[in-house]
């Protein structure tokens, strides 16, 4: 998240994680596992231990609440396999219910036959994260022709640290956008800055998410009229939780604090929707950021892709 602010040592992470059970033991965080910043010499504040951020990411985001936007959610044993609009399959699940490697090595091909018998399904992802209990999964996946894309770090944190005060370059401005062309003048600079090709497609299924009036809001920095850096905020129904996601700068602007004005704006609006919590899956790029902000890293995701 943002820098965090004081915080008395008695006031605990109830509030902010109710109404969730994040498990048993004593919520207040202990000396031995209690992390500190230093903000100044005088200041030293808490944070909410990974433990209890990473209970509340299982229980209130690997539901249906990960997809609001599926066309359909077909469940396999502890698969949820979701297929969105654009022929995009996306298999997760809240956990794996124990399986063995032999299990997996079944539920695997399963999942990939459901797919398959849908000719308009041209690609696959399956979400993986790190502190999943999935013996012989990794193999699975490439032996049915997944390929494992660049780790992830699953970043948490309290929204109101996030939402603070950060200058931008002269002649830079932060707005939201709900303009068809600002819409495709945004998705076509995030494909330039990941060094993927101009995406007209992902475009679209940006549009109609805006369409579903759901809560998803656009943000964009500008200069000169240009688009240099952009990013979403979706708000998570019935959860406390908002992600900021698929961030973007321009090479050329970045380190210059757009990336995290654009962040602490997202944040702001989330404080007003009530979200307390916000998630992302980060790059090497933006961890550091976030962490500096006072995001805490609570485990990692990797993405296996498939493609026909």
């Amino acid at each position: 998240m943002g820098l965090l602010a004081p915080v008395g040592w008695a006031s605990c992470q109830a509030p902010l994680l109710a109404p969730i059970d994040v498990g048993s033991g004593n919520p207040r965080m202990t000396d031995r596992n209690q992390l500190r910043l230093r903000l100044r010499p005088s200041i030293v504040i808490e944070m909410i231990d990974s433990t209890s951020l990473l209970a509340a990411y299982d229980e209130q985001l690997r539901t249906d609440a990960e997809t609001p936007s599926a066309i359909s959610v077909t469940r396999h044993g502890p698969l949820r396999l979701v297929t969105f609009a654009g022929g995009r399959g996306f298999v997760t699940y809240r956990d794996l219910g124990g399986a063995d490697a032999d299990t997996l090595r079944r539920l695997v091909p399963e999942a990939l036959a459901h797919y398959q018998a849908d000719p308009e399904i041209s690609r696959i992802e399956w979400k993986t994260r790190g502190h999943d209990h999935a013996p012989g999964l990794h193999e699975a996946l490439l032996e049915n022709g997944f390929t494992a894309g660049e780790p992830e770090s699953i970043m948490i944190g309290e929204t109101r640290l996030l939402a603070v005060d950060v200058p931008l370059p002269e002649g830079v401005a932060l707005r939201r956008v709900t303009e068809e062309a600002d819409v495709r003048a945004m998705s076509r600079m995030q494909d330039e800055a990941f060094g993927e090709p101009v995406s007209e497609g992902m475009a679209d299924a940006i549009l109609r998410r805006l369409a579903r009036d759901d809560g998803m809001e656009l943000w964009v920095a500008e200069a000169d009229g240009q688009i240099v850096s952009a990013g979403r905020l979706e708000p998570v129904h019935g959860t406390n939780f908002a992600g900021i996601w698929g961030g973007a700068t321009r090479a050329e602007w970045r380190g210059r604090g757009i990336y995290r004005a654009l962040t602490a704006a997202r944040a702001r609006s989330a404080l007003d929707m009530g979200k307390t919590l916000i998630n992302s899956d980060s790059t090497e790029y933006s961890r550091p950021i976030l962490e500096r902000s006072g995001l805490v890293k609570v485990s990692t995701t990797t993405p296996y892709n498939w493609r026909r």
